[in-house]
């Protein structure tokens, strides 16, 4: 089969309580039925997209978990899927499992999210045996939401950029993935880890809050005029071979010889997308496996634009994506 890719960082279960409305402080209100568990972060969704493209394709699980029924409920979900590898998984006994409390109003179908860090806070380079990662990819996400990998380090700048050293080091080609924040903390936590990143996908106010380049405003304009200087920054904080920004209207890339690419998003028709969570994961998956596959930046985002359509069409993060070749006749299908 062939070297894969190891997917490293959050393992999060989503637990969804349809509730009556959002209340005002102070105020009760109810949880109806339909309380519903699934799996969440980056390693979760993007590794099961990436089986789902490819189910002959090895891939293995990093992070911690803690040794609960959360913990075994993701052990369950990965363990459907015959090319995931989950012996790099560690459990801990000090921290629970982490978990994301989404109250779903039934009313406005507006999502409120109450994150527990759990044991992904404590993944950090000493819950890897190096020796036993059998990849050509180590992608590792979200950057701002591990805490021990967003601790300073003296030399590299943060434990991030130092593990992805090491991983290069190694022979690892890497990628990264960011979750979506305002505040300061892009600045000071994101550039180190660039100098040590092959590979970086990430939407345009990730990509904004990075690089200081104007791609989507307050009143929520895009300025798709601006992505190619975006990018060319990103280069210049040190990714090493593609960077890519996506967002709703399109995905946009530098290659490994600096050639700028656009593919625009799938017109999809009124009533198509079903839930919209899982779409960043997926155009990452996308991605991800046409580097994998040693596929050009082009062909490769237009499969993730389309990973992302096939998600788009579930409510739940990876329930809609299909096998890479079925993927793609979407786009003949909403050119």
């Amino acid at each position: 089969m062939g070297k894969g890719i190891c997917v490293a960082g959050n393992l999060i279960v989503d637990i969804t309580y349809p509730i009556e409305r959002w209340p005002r402080e102070g105020e009760l209100t109810t949880v109806t039925d339909g309380i519903a568990n699934s799996t969440g972060g980056a390693v979760c969704n993007v590794i099961v997209d990436l089986a789902k493209l490819d189910g002959e394709l090895p891939l293995s699980a990093l992070g911690v978990i803690g040794e609960d029924s959360e913990g075994d409920f993701i052990l369950e979900e990965l363990g459907k899927h015959e090319n995931i590898d989950l012996s790099l998984l560690k459990r801990q006994k000090e921290k629970k499992t982490s978990f994301t409390a989404v109250m779903s109003d039934n009313q406005t179908k507006a999502r409120t999210f109450f994150q527990y860090r759990g044991a992904n806070s404590v993944f950090d380079e000493s819950c890897i045996d190096w020796d036993k990662i059998d990849a050509e990819l180590l992608h590792v996400g979200y950057i701002l939401l591990l805490d021990a990998l967003d601790e300073p380090d003296a030399e590299y700048g943060t434990k991030m950029a130092k593990l992805l050293a090491e991983a290069q080091r190694r022979g690892l080609k890497t990628s990264i993935d960011v979750v979506t924040e305002t505040g300061d903390r892009f600045k000071t936590l994101v550039p180190p880890a660039l100098r040590y990143t092959d590979y970086c996908v990430i939407n345009e106010l990730e990509a904004q809050q990075i690089t200081g380049v104007l791609l989507r405003d307050e009143k929520e304009k895009l300025y798709p005029e601006n992505m190619e200087t975006a990018l060319r920054k990103m280069k210049e904080l040190g990714v090493s071979t593609w960077a890519v920004i996506h967002c709703p209207e399109g995905g946009w890339g530098l290659d490994e010889t600096d050639r700028f690419v656009q593919v625009d998003s799938l017109h999809l028709p009124k009533g198509y997308i079903k839930g919209t969570v899982g779409a960043g994961d997926a155009f990452c998956a996308g991605v991800l496996y046409g580097a994998q596959k040693k596929q050009s930046l082009e062909e490769s985002i237009l499969l993730g634009t389309c990973a992302a359509a096939a998600s788009l069409a579930c409510p739940g993060a990876t329930e809609g994506m299909l096998p890479a070749e079925q993927v793609l006749r979407l786009a003949e299908q909403y050119k």
